[in-house]
């Protein structure tokens, strides 16, 4: 053990990096086991999952490297239970929570959670949690992220808490009723529209889950649980210091100790931040005050979002390799005020909070830190599928599928934005092509970089993509999106990026009246397609042959074109070497290591 600078024992800085890669690499097998064992797009393909480790008093310990919104918030997540059930969890006990007033983000984002009892002493030593986006989990439109949602009872199945398995045995009965029967009791929603897929998505996580408590187990038989719980607060603690050095530093840089900034959503609302540093012990509080009062729509953000969006942020400046967790968190204090669109009313609709409203966030706290341009500030959600409930109002098995499409990043002092990528707190990828093509009724015809999308500057914004889907039969297709009227922004005289457009490409149809009659009743030539703007947020029953062209944001830039960095990387530095991508490529990349 090495000595402090006051003599005290500190702990050895080799066992500190063994043990910060030990508990990730638990985390990144939990992840691993969840992929090859889900059978669903959104998780097997998408990668929309995360998985992580955390400490019996629900703070997070470390994960790998899987989507910031679900990290920082699962630790609400784990509390919620723990106070909840409290001393009466048992071994093979397993929990189910996705409801925002318990630490959830948005409903299609279902927690799984598990206790880890100590061999010995049968005590909770650890917890193990995944959290899976689910491609419908019922509510009023497939895909259970309605656009038009104005309260939480239009996004589907709504859990607070459901124990799940039971001493090791699956509640399948229980599943049911929460997923199909009780979504279904509010007017104009369907339960779950595939619990099949559900169901063995939800598997797959307890499975991850088991296989996490396994690996941990196995650490504590290698060194013992005093010395494994002691690195556990060690590594938080060392993430609390880069934390607090961090702060010092911006003082030093900005020559102030107060800083501040706004943004707005598409439909004006602002989101507003001051932040006060403690130069001292390395402190600072983060209060939104003067942010916007709660919207009747859904880009309602839960608390346990903006404490993500944060801890993202703050890992994200540290110039250094460690886990991201609590430790992170420990210095600042958050101030969000009662009512605002951050700390919304237990009913607010809050699906477009969690993807939409989150990427604001870090904008508006990346602004305050002065530490780069805006990215595109949206995940471009899109969703279509069929199913619901019958004219006799009885539930219709179907099915729904989401995505996440890229945009630019943001430019910063030194380095050019990144084009056709999934920014800051989502971390997701979009579906293979192939495997989107071949699973349900529709044709990509265009996916591409959207030349010249990206701010201008000296150092550039990344541009956003194109990308057109052409659907063949009749469906139900929603797109939740920002940054559609106001552009992303750039700094130190970097121009903004470009917003976003989501466009109906509609074909003449003779029932639409697209197709007049001459006077002997016939029908003339086809007219040409018809381009409809739709807007940011919009649900559309598309026809056979119709196509949505999705324009994504790009990055702002960052500083006056005219001036010019030495170093400065050559246009179109977003261009790589062609690398095999894609699912086909990771299983044949998997297979060759073995």
């Amino acid at each position: 053990m090495s000595s402090t600078p006051g003599g005290s024992k500190g702990p050895d800085p080799i066992l500190l990096t063994l043990f910060a890669n030990r508990f990730m690499s638990v985390a990144e097998a939990m992840g691993r086991s969840l992929q090859q064992t889900a059978i669903s797009t959104n998780i097997k393909e998408r990668l929309d999952f995360s998985c992580a480790l955390f400490a019996p008093d629900g703070d997070l310990v470390a994960n790998a490297p899987f989507i910031p919104i679900h990290l920082g918030s699962m630790s609400f997540a784990v509390k919620y239970q723990m106070n909840l059930h409290g001393k009466t969890l048992k071994p093979g006990d397993v929990l189910m929570t996705n409801s925002p007033h318990a630490g959830g983000s948005h409903l299609p984002d279902i927690t799984i959670i598990s206790p880890v009892f100590d061999t010995k002493s049968n005590k909770i030593i650890f917890f193990t949690a995944s959290r899976g986006h689910h491609a419908d989990i019922g509510g009023i439109l497939p895909g259970s992220m309605p656009p038009t949602s104005t309260t939480i009872f239009d996004e589907g199945a709504n859990i607070v808490s459901f124990k799940i398995v039971r001493e090791g045995v699956f509640d399948r009965d229980g599943l049911v009723d929460y997923m199909i029967d009780k979504p279904a009791q509010y007017p104009g929603s369907s339960g779950c529209r595939n619990i099949r897929d559900v169901e063995s998505d939800l598997k797959a996580q307890i499975a991850a889950n088991h296989k996490g408590i396994q690996l941990i187990q196995a650490i504590v038989d290698d060194y013992g649980l005093k010395t494994v719980q002691e690195y556990m607060y060690h590594i938080r603690a060392n993430a609390e210091m880069s934390v607090r050095n961090l702060l010092r530093d911006v003082v030093k840089r900005a020559g102030t100790n107060v800083l501040s900034s706004i943004d707005y959503l598409d439909d004006g609302s602002p989101i507003k931040l001051k932040v006060t540093i403690n130069e001292d012990d390395g402190s600072a509080e983060l209060d939104f005050e003067g942010t916007g009062c709660e919207i009747r729509g859904n880009l309602n953000s839960p608390i346990s979002v903006v404490h993500s969006a944060v801890i993202y942020c703050m890992r994200s400046m540290l110039d250094m390799d460690i886990p991201l967790n609590a430790g992170c968190l420990v210095p600042l204090t958050i101030k969000i005020p009662e009512g605002s669109l951050l700390s919304p009313s237990r009913t607010a609709a809050v699906c477009g909070g969690n993807v939409l409203t989150s990427q604001r966030i870090v904008d508006v706290v990346l602004r305050a830190f002065h530490a780069c341009a805006a990215s595109q500030g949206c995940t471009n959600n899109l969703t279509f599928g069929a199913g619901g409930k019958d004219k006799d109002g009885k539930n219709v098995v179907g099915w729904g599928y989401y995505e996440t499409i890229a945009g630019g990043s943001g430019a910063g002092p030194g380095w050019h934005g990144t084009s056709g990528v999934h920014t800051h707190i989502t971390n997701t990828r979009i579906g293979d092509v192939e495997i989107l093509e071949r699973r349900y009724p529709v044709i990509v015809h265009q996916f591409g970089i959207r030349p010249g999308s990206g701010g201008q500057g000296n150092w550039r914004g990344g541009d956003g993509v194109v990308r057109e889907l052409e659907f063949l039969e009749g469906l139900q297709v929603s797109i939740l999106s920002e940054r559609r009227t106001r552009q992303p922004y750039g700094l130190e005289g970097g121009g903004p990026g470009d917003f976003g457009r989501n466009t109906w490409v509609k074909q003449p149809r003779k029932e639409d009246g697209d197709m007049p009659e001459d006077d002997k009743g016939e029908a003339r030539r086809p007219l040409q397609p018809r381009k409809i703007n739709i807007g940011g947020k919009a649900t559309v029953w598309m026809g056979k042959g119709d196509r949505l062209l999705i324009e994504t944001p790009g990055g702002g830039a960052w500083g006056t074109p005219d001036t010019y960095a030495e170093g400065r990387p050559e246009d179109h530095s977003h261009v790589k070497a062609w690398a095999a991508r894609g699912s086909l490529a990771e299983r044949a990349a998997a297979q060759a290591g073995f």
